[in-house]
């Protein structure tokens, strides 16, 4: 029992956190809509069901992520978080089309909506604690890219740097994000729906909600096929792995660097280049000592290097180097 909890721990927070309070939006946003016949309140339910839905998924799947290799799969499991997103993709589509469907309806069938103030706390509710989880992933989001930010810098800096955050925390940030603006659209429309004449504005909110839906599905779609591909690591990870490699006082270049990205890991490949007349027992040395420096970064998992003399020629050129089509780096000649 101690060794699954372990496990689990080792999960990301951010999804856990969204999983559970959107399991507890979803029951209460779904009595609601049932009791009071708001079609916004239904479309925000069923944006709840669809992100309790998925964080759980995408939770599970970042806890097998952290398994270790093994001899037949000796790239480690980073990537299965990929599938586990792509899951979470075509549930979010699913419950987008039905959203879709039933504002359409409601244009055309609008539904007298009662229970205002009942459908008004629990939105308010939703916008509270999506809100917060909303929050919690843009730390999240500060954390994995490394950077620091105080007090709301939080908010720009969580966009600048999502690219860099784990696939769970950016599926956690655009889902929530979303759906803190669905639970802002449902409530404008219970509120003008109750105090004005538009009673069409409750279909107009609950489609809105649906194709903002979509378009999570789109980018967290895009996202994770390019993650189950195969994709180089950000050039800000790039030049942080070239620092720790070029801090040992023997490695005077960097021929080639390759970092590909496995869920929320990095694998490094490169060529070092050592100053000459070193022993083959030496120069094995400071390759290893330089592997034991890389490994030493959390977000780094399998590092392969080789070593060679250096050529006289500045190979590495950060600043003016460019990224060749199989994500390699070296300078040409």
């Amino acid at each position: 029992m101690a060794s699954l909890w372990e496990t689990l721990k080792k999960g990301n927070t951010s999804s856990a956190t969204a999983a559970l309070g959107n399991t507890g939006l979803a029951l209460v946003k779904g009595f609601a809509a049932a009791y009071s016949g708001s079609g916004a309140m239904f479309a925000s339910a069923m944006h709840s069901v669809a992100d309790a839905v998925n964080q759980g998924f995408v939770f599970f799947g970042s806890v097998l992520g952290e398994k270790k290799p093994t001899r037949r799969f000796p790239t480690g499991f980073g990537r299965v978080i990929n599938l586990f997103c792509m899951v979470a993709v075509i549930v979010v589509t699913i419950m987008a089309y039905e959203t879709i469907k039933e504002g359409f309806h409601l244009l055309k069938v609008p539904a007298v909506s009662t229970h205002f103030w009942l459908n008004a706390a629990i939105l308010t509710l939703a916008i509270v604690v999506d809100g917060f989880v909303l929050i919690k992933a843009m730390k999240e989001i500060a954390h994995e890219a490394r950077v620091e930010a105080k007090g709301w810098g939080v908010v720009p800096l969580a966009f600048r740097n999502v690219g860099r955050a784990a696939p769970p925390t950016r599926l956690v940030f655009y889902e929530d994000l979303v759906a803190t603006l669905g639970a802002l659209l449902a409530l404008l429309a219970v509120v003008m729906t109750q105090f004005t004449t538009f009673t069409w504005l409750d279909g107009i909110a609950t489609i809105l909600i649906g194709f903002l839906m979509i378009g999570v599905g789109f980018r967290v779609g895009y996202d994770n096929m390019v993650g189950l591909i195969g994709v180089a690591a950000p050039k800000e990870i790039e030049e942080r792995v070239a620092k720790i490699i070029l801090q040992d006082p023997d490695v005077t270049d960097i021929n080639r660097l390759r970092i590909v990205q496995e869920g929320r890991f990095y694998h490094v490949e490169s060529y070092l280049e050592l100053r000459p007349g070193l022993m083959l027992s030496v120069a094995d040395d400071i390759k290893f000592r330089v592997r034991d420096s890389l490994l030493a970064d959390p977000d780094i998992s399998d590092v392969t290097l080789g070593i060679l003399e250096d050529n006289g020629i500045t190979d590495w050129k950060p600043e003016t180097s460019s990224d060749s089509s199989d994500g390699v780096r070296q300078t040409n000649r």
